[in-house]
């Protein structure tokens, strides 16, 4: 093999890099240690250039690194330099990395990300009953005063939000809600409200 080496001193040709990779490509870890020792502390400072801290950027320029030596094979010298594609790998890390930082972490005890309680089964078809009995009550509520009572209950509107949908006073809204109410009363056991 033709010597490929990297020296500190000046920067290597285009040829060589992209023969290093290629030689990564065979897994040759020779070519690996000369192509990390003259990329990794550029990719730092390019990264550094893109706003990232320097531990986040240390971070990435090793993953960076790591991609090179897994995705070696994948380089192809007639589509883009070595430089260009190492370059691009860098800049996606730093980009997936600005986009895990924008999400906020997530609590694992918060009470919305817990498993609902299990129910008993006695429970589960107590409230089953309930919910029947409670559909059969609304079902004889005139029409109007069910409208309203789905628009406050299941769509969760206010009464002056109701008023202003069916245009009607906010007074009406509310004497048609406390009448649907009182048919609701009468109509179900205390335990089903």
């Amino acid at each position: 093999m033709a010597d490929t080496s990297v020296g500190t001193e000046a920067a290597p040709d285009r040829a060589r890099l992209d023969a290093l990779v290629e030689a990564v490509a065979q897994r040759d870890r020779e070519a690996f240690a000369q192509l990390f020792a003259f990329y990794a502390p550029r990719v730092k400072a390019y990264l550094r250039r893109l706003n990232a801290s320097d531990s986040l950027a240390e971070e990435i320029a090793q993953e960076v690194m790591l991609a090179v030596w897994r995705k070696a094979g994948q380089f192809d010298r007639t589509q883009a330099s070595a430089s260009t594609w190492i370059f691009r790998i860098a800049r996606n890390r730093r980009i997936d990395a600005a986009r895990r930082a924008d999400k906020p972490e997530l609590d694992a005890h918060e009470p919305m990300l817990q498993p609902p309680d299990d129910i008993a089964p006695d429970d589960a078809v107590h409230a089953s009953e309930r919910e029947d009995r409670v559909r059969e009550a609304m079902a004889g509520l005139p029409e109007d005063q069910l409208t309203l009572l789905r628009m406050a209950f299941f769509d969760g509107l206010s009464h002056s939000d109701i008023a202003e949908r069916v245009g009607a006073p906010l007074g009406t809204v509310k004497s048609r809600l406390r009448l649907a109410f009182d048919k609701l009363r009468k109509t179900l056991n205390p335990e089903d409200l």
